[in-house]
C-alpha cells in the first residue's frame, strides 16, 4: 500500500505548479493534503477512481485538509472531537476494516510562541484521539506536525532552539505521542540520516542550500512498524515550500 502526504501551502496555487501531474504519476492508494487554504466549491478536482474527503477551516484561505482515497472507508470523522479545536479543518480520519488513516495539520505555535497554549491543547486532544483509535486497530498518521524532533531534523538547530517548531514544549509532545505506541516511520528505517528535510523557508535560498526542517511525518502504530517497506522524503518534488512524504507499508 502506497500513501503520500503533502502540505501544499494552498492547493489552488499548487495546481498551477504541477500538482495534478504529480498526483496522476504516483497512483497512490491514499493522497493526504494539509494547508489546502480553500473553502467548499473553490476547487473542483476530477480524480477518477478516488473518493474525496475535505475538512475546511471556518476562516477563509486558511488551514484545511483533504484525503483522496481509492477505497471507500467504513466511516469518516472530522476533527479531534473538541469543538473549540475543530474550527480550522485540521484533521480527517478514515476508518477501514483493518486500520485507520489520519491526516493532520498541527497548529503553528507562531513567532514568540504566542500560540503555544493552543498548540499544547491541540497536542493533548490529538494524542487522546489517536490512542483511542489505536486501541481498536492500527493507525497510519500523516501530516505537517510542525515540529522537528531532534537536532538532525533541521539544518540549524542552535539558533532555532526554543523557536516555534523546535521548542522544548513541542518536542516533548511529539515524544509523548510516540511513547504511547507510535513509530516515526522515517527514523525507524533511517535513524541516523542527516540532511533529510521536508520544509524550506522561501527566504535566503533555503531550498537551494537545503537549509530545511523535517516537520512532515508518517507515524504508524508500533505493532505494524515492521511492515513498513519504505518511508521516503520526496524532496525532488516542487510546488510548495514543503515536499511530499511517502509511506509504503504491507497491511
Amino acid at each position: 500500500m502506497k500513501l503520500i502526504s503533502w502540505n501544499v501551502n494552498g492547493l489552488r496555487a499548487c495546481l498551477g505548479k504541477g500538482f495534478l501531474e504529480f498526483f496522476q504519476g504516483e497512483n497512490a492508494d491514499f493522497f493526504c493534503l494539509q494547508e489546502t487554504k480553500c473553502q467548499a466549491g473553490q476547487v473542483e478536482l476530477d480524480l477518477p477512481g478516488y473518493h474525496q474527503f475535505w475538512n475546511y477551516a471556518e476562516k477563509k484561505g486558511y488551514s484545511g485538509t483533504a484525503i483522496f482515497a481509492k477505497e471507500e472507508p467504513l466511516s469518516v470523522a472530522y476533527g479531534v472531537g473538541v469543538p473549540e479545536l475543530d474550527t480550522e479543518g485540521r484533521l480527517i480520519t478514515l476508518e477501514y476494516p483493518g486500520y485507520y488513516v489520519v491526516t493532520c495539520y498541527t497548529p503553528n505555535a507562531q513567532e514568540g510562541l504566542k500560540r503555544i497554549d493552543h498548540r499544547m491543547a491541540w497536542e493533548d486532544a490529538f494524542r487522546a484521539w489517536l490512542t483511542g483509535l489505536d486501541a481498536k486497530k492500527p493507525v497510519l498518521i500523516c501530516g505537517d506536525l510542525n515540529v522537528a524532533r531532534t537536532d538532525i531534523d533541521l539544518k540549524n538547530p542552535g539558533p532555532n532552539r526554543g523557536n516555534a517548531g523546535f521548542s522544548d514544549q513541542e518536542k516533548g509532545k511529539i515524544e509523548e505521542l510516540l511513547s504511547c505506541g507510535f513509530t516515526d516511520s522515517f527514523r525507524h528505517l533511517y535513524p541516523d540520516v542527516t540532511g533529510a528535510y521536508s520544509w524550506w523557508s522561501y527566504r535566503f535560498n533555503a531550498r537551494k542550500n537545503n537549509a530545511g526542517w523535517r516537520i512532515d511525518y508518517w507515524l504508524v502504530s508500533d505493532r505494524v512498524k515492521e511492515q513498513i517497506q519504505e518511508a521516503a522524503i520526496r524532496s525532488e518534488v516542487f510546488g510548495s515550500d514543503h515536499c511530499p512524504v511517502e509511506l509504503d507499508i504491507l497491511l
